[in-house]
């Protein structure tokens, strides 16, 4: 009989600690599980808004992910010094950067994508052609690179959505010659801000045509090169 009352009092000892042992475990979980992740989708409304899917004479321009781009490449006024006169193109793409210079020391940054023809030109040159979903044709020296990719587009790709020039180009001319050097879209808008296998200086196709809408034909770009890189923003 002693061993059956000691059984019950364990079994009562054991009913009144099982709250104590489950809110024990319960506070192991809450203090070992992981904290929460940041919510990527929280961007600024107007940078969203700025990148949002625009409808482009039947052309149906993509939305870009704002929350995928990186803060420094978001079209954006910043303080700038230089001796160029408002209206003009700096091209820096050694830090991979467009600006239009502005009144009052300021210019409108865009972030670009370069490619090795974007470090091949270094100077000033106009813009003699301006062209709205323009069309590409691949070079021979792409051609030969890849013919399997390039081949079939050797007559000529016409202007939309799949082409790589995306949805504006501005041509650059020196001394009435082509330079064959492009600001242009691009339908990669991962390839902001990174060097890239093809094309020129790409932007994203929201900011070339903001770029395109602003800059007259005839408006001065300046290339500038490694030494020059980076000296203008404040």
């Amino acid at each position: 009989m002693r061993k059956s009352n000691e059984g019950g009092s364990l079994s009562r000892v054991w009913l009144l600690a099982l709250p104590l042992v489950l809110l024990s475990l319960s506070a192991c979980v809450q203090t070992t599980r992981p904290a929460a992740e940041p919510d990527l989708a929280k961007v600024d409304p107007s940078v969203a808004s700025m990148y949002s899917a625009i409808d482009d004479g039947g052309n149906l321009v993509p939305a870009v992910d704002a929350a995928k781009i990186e803060s420094k490449n978001v079209r954006q006024v910043v303080d700038y010094q230089t001796k160029e006169p408002p209206g003009t193109i700096v091209v820096d793409p050694y830090a991979r950067f467009l600006y239009l210079v502005m009144e009052n020391g300021k210019a409108m940054r865009y972030g670009v994508g370069v490619a090795k023809a974007g470090l091949e030109f270094v100077g000033e040159a106009d813009i003699a052609r301006k062209a709205q979903w323009p069309g590409w044709t691949p070079t021979q020296d792409m051609i030969k690179r890849d013919r399997e990719r390039y081949e079939p587009l050797a007559k000529g790709l016409p202007g939309g959505l799949k082409n790589p020039l995306g949805a504006r180009a501005l041509y650059l001319y020196k001394g009435g010659q082509d330079t064959l050097y492009r600001i242009h879209g691009t339908n990669e808008p991962w390839s902001i801000g990174k060097s890239v296998s093809s094309g020129c200086i790409r932007m994203l196709n929201q900011d070339i045509i903001d770029l395109h809408r602003r800059v007259p034909k005839g408006s001065r770009v300046v290339v500038l090169g490694p030494e020059q890189s980076g000296k203008g923003e404040i």
